[in-house]
């Protein structure tokens, strides 16, 4: 019995996503995807029209329900502060699952080896987890949580960085490295957050007190 029709393009979104994080976007073959997909060459152009547009697609099926994970917390009545609302996004990221952390894998790959896919994810994230990031600081500079002297972009951009760039990586690298002793999970939120807000400076010492100048005597006059 023949799929229905509205199977294809999430085999087809399933098997390019294997063959991009197998070969790179640039290496697989869209033929070799429509045969593991079991449809054809044709049925790959009618839903993506280039290779870009899949890959845009592999991201945007993952992404979405991410985003729309991230946005519910800011509509939780639990979640009213800075810092609550900073660890209820850390701990999502910390569950992700095998799919999401392989896609988010992809992205920075894919935008580190192309700079048109690049620009084109950067677009579809300014209205996304970005505008999600400047909102989220604001918050925080009107809770008190942040100083205002440093800018919002570089703010935002710290934020989002200590929460997922961790989690990513220590899922990529698993735990024979020289950071296997960093559990990604729940066991890193706290420790995350507390590099968020406290830095992983020493607390400055105090400055050496000053000795009095004193002057020299002018030598005498011969």
């Amino acid at each position: 019995m023949a799929r229905p029709r509205t199977d294809i393009r999430p085999r087809l979104l399933a098997a390019a996503r294997a063959r991009f994080l197998a070969e790179s976007v640039d290496g697989a073959s869209l033929r070799a995807i429509a045969k593991d997909a079991a449809t054809s060459i044709g049925m790959v152009y009618y839903y993506f029209p280039t290779k870009e547009d899949l890959f845009l697609g592999v991201v945007e099926e993952v992404y979405a329900k991410v985003l729309g994970d991230l946005e519910q917390i800011f509509e939780d009545p639990e979640h009213t502060t800075y810092v609550d609302r900073v660890r209820a996004l850390y701990r999502r990221i910390a569950h992700m699952n095998g799919i999401e952390a392989d896609t988010f894998r992809l992205i920075i790959r894919e935008a580190l080896s192309s700079s048109d896919r690049l620009a084109r994810l950067v677009e579809r994230f300014k209205t996304g987890h970005v505008a999600l990031l400047f909102r989220l600081v604001a918050d925080g500079r009107r809770d008190g949580s942040l100083t205002s002297e440093l800018p919002m972009p570089l703010m935002a951009i710290v934020t989002g960085v200590i929460g997922a760039a961790p989690q990513v990586i220590l899922r990529a690298l698993g735990p024979s490295t020289p950071f296997g002793a960093l559990a990604a999970g729940d066991a890193l939120v706290d420790l995350q957050l507390r590099v968020l807000m406290g830095g992983i400076g020493a607390s400055p010492a105090p400055a050496p007190a000053l000795a009095p100048r004193t002057r020299k005597p002018r030598a005498k006059p011969r």
